[in-house]
């Protein structure tokens, strides 16, 4: 049975860089799309990213666009979220999910996803 772990997280200063990874610690994610999520305290779970099996199609909601980059490695057994230029609103624990899903198709939405990891925190702070 498929299982995902994160890390990466930590504590960074505004402006500052982190990368996420996304790992299966069991199974392998070949024909799984990924997703990135967050949440903060007392706030809804946002969706940030996702990427297709093929890693040939991504998305990213605005909040994010422009600053995160979301890939995946030749082996399908890590998926990495490139973070830069963080913002206090980027604090958050964040999550990964997956799902088995055509070549060229990721999901923004929590709901279309299986299996999650536990989460890794992320604070933006000076």
């Amino acid at each position: 049975q498929l299982g995902l772990v994160e890390s990466g997280g930590g504590l960074v200063q505004p402006g500052g860089s982190l990368r996420l990874s996304c790992e299966a610690s069991a199974g392998t994610l070949d024909y799984h799309a990924v997703g990135w999520f967050r949440q903060a305290p007392g706030k809804e779970r946002e969706a940030l990213s996702c990427i297709s099996p093929s890693g040939a199609y991504d998305a990213y909601a605005d909040s994010v666009k422009g600053r995160f980059s979301i890939s995946r490695d030749k082996d399908a057994k890590l998926i990495y979220l490139q973070m830069r230029d963080l913002k206090s609103e980027d604090s958050a624990t964040y999550y990964c999910a997956a799902a088995r899903a055509s070549w060229n198709r990721c999901f923004m939405i929590g709901e279309s996803y299986t299996t999650w990891g536990q989460g890794t925190q992320v604070t933006v702070s000076s």
